[in-house]
Order: C-alpha cells, then sequence, then structure tokens
C-alpha cells in the first residue's frame, strides 16, 4: 500500500460502481481524491466514508467551463492534479436503427467528449510540471463490436484513438496516457436490479474465467497505472474481461470442465 502516496487525483464518475471502487483504492494506497460526479448526495457520502484524503465537487464531464471551475477548486483545496481517471460514462442498448441522433450524440458527449475535455483541463498543469498520469476508461466494446451498442461501442473505439493521440502528444511532455478496457462488470450500470453475482456469473459461461468483474478488479488496473510502477508504460490498452476478448469458450471441446 501507498504506491500513490503524495499524488492528488480527480476521478470522474467517481461516486460510485467502478468509479467509487477507483475512489477508495486511490484513497487506500494514499492519495488524496476529488470525487467528480453529478451524483450529488453519493459523491458526498462517499466523501464522507474516505475522510480527509477525499472530497467530492459537482462536475457535468461535458462542459468545459464545469471542467475548468472544478480543476481550479481542486488545485485550491487538495494540490496540483497529478493524476486523472476518466472513468465517468452511460450505457445505452438501442439497435443502430432505433437509436436517434440526440442518443447518439449524448452517449458520446459524456463517454468521448468529457474524457477529452478533461484531459485539456489537466494536461496544462501536467507539462508545467513535467509529469502526470491520465487513464482513461473505455471498454472491451472499444476493442470489438456488440450488437445494440451502437452508440457505446462507438464511443468507446473513439476513447482508444484519443489515448493513442494524446499519448503521442503528451508523453515527451512528461504526461503519460494510458487506457483500461473493462468486460463485465458487477455495478449499479450493468446490474440495476442489484442481481446476486453467483447469479450473474452464469452469464459468463463463454468467458473463460467464468464469471463477471468486480469493480475493485478495474480500479486496481487504474490505480497501477497511476503509480511509478507503470513509469514506461504509455499509450497502453489494459484489459480486465476475465478473457472475454481472447475468444469464446465453447462447453464440452477438450479443456473445458469435467473434460
Amino acid at each position: 500500500m501507498g504506491k500513490l502516496e503524495g499524488k492528488v487525483a480527480i476521478i470522474t464518475g467517481g461516486a460510485r460502481g467502478m468509479g467509487a471502487a477507483t475512489s477508495r483504492r486511490f484513497v487506500a494506497e494514499g492519495a488524496k481524491v476529488a470525487i467528480a460526479d453529478v451524483l450529488e448526495a453519493e459523491g458526498a457520502a462517499l466523501a464522507a466514508e474516505l475522510g480527509d484524503a477525499a472530497r467530492y465537487y459537482k462536475l457535468d464531464v461535458t462542459s468545459e467551463e464545469s471542467w475548468a471551475s472544478v480543476v481550479a477548486a481542486v488545485e485550491a483545496d487538495l494540490g496540483p492534479v497529478g493524476v486523472l481517471v476518466n472513468n465517468a460514462g452511460i450505457l445505452m442498448f438501442k439497435s443502430l436503427l432505433e437509436t436517434t441522433k440526440a442518443d447518439y450524440e449524448r452517449v458520446l458527449g459524456v463517454n468521448l467528449v468529457g474524457e477529452f475535455l478533461g484531459i485539456k483541463a489537466v494536461a496544462p498543469g501536467m507539462i508545467a510540471r513535467g509529469q502526470g498520469s491520465i487513464v482513461n476508461v473505455s471498454s472491451v466494446d472499444g476493442m470489438k463490436g456488440a450488437n445494440s451498442l451502437v452508440a457505446y461501442a462507438s464511443s468507446k473505439w473513439g476513447v482508444r484513438g484519443l489515448t493513442k493521440v494524446a499519448a503521442m502528444e503528451l508523453g515527451h511532455k512528461g504526461v503519460r496516457v494510458n487506457s483500461v478496457h473493462p468486460g463485465g462488470v458487477d455495478t449499479v450500470m450493468s446490474n440495476h436490479s442489484g442481481v446476486a453475482r453467483s447469479e450473474l456469473d452464469k452469464s459468463y459461461g463463454e468467458v473463460p474465467l467464468q464469471r463477471i468483474g468486480a469493480p475493485e478488479e478495474v480500479a486496481a488496473a487504474s490505480a497501477f497505472l497511476a503509480s511509478d510502477d507503470a513509469s514506461y508504460l504509455h499509450g497502453a490498452e489494459i484489459v480486465v474481461d476475465g478473457g472475454m476478448t481472447v475468444g469464446t469458450y465453447y462447453h464440452g471441446f477438450p479443456g473445458s470442465p469435467g473434460m
């Protein structure tokens, strides 16, 4: 523990799900954390739980003005921002032909434009100090196609491109930029009904690890990328998916359970 000692991090969508798990992990590792989210009650409650090392800030990731205000407030309250975890995102299930222009733009606005604006907001300060780490949360759906996720998959593919360009332009200025690609993860966004994780696992029979992921497992990847242990990782894509992108696990074939 303590691998993020002395670092100040902004975690977007930090009030619940993967963001909350990431906020907890960063505090446990010694960081000061700005929980940036539109969910005021959840964000304030999490900040109270985590104590003096965390504060909640209301952030609309689609607004340049909101970003500027939050970064200024965080630097005044906690110190210079050394880490940004671009985690905020929304999910929409609709077929391509059912998805409206407004639907498409809304998802891209949060999932892709929001990350672009976050980089723009924190990079100048990081460049001035000659160091920083940006972690962009994408998805396995940014590495493959997925029916009924046209807006979501488009946004997550876009995050890959954004990460590569940011890595190219910011690396020689001391700022590392990497992406994390979660597979299925047990969060409110994907499990609205609060189904038990053991039940959710039953839908993951084609995934090599045979289960859904936990938000803490994604948080661990983000914490690693933010730490000095990842000092030579740059422009990398860290896939946290239980092997989902490796291929389909066919039951009854050699090597499957019981064979």
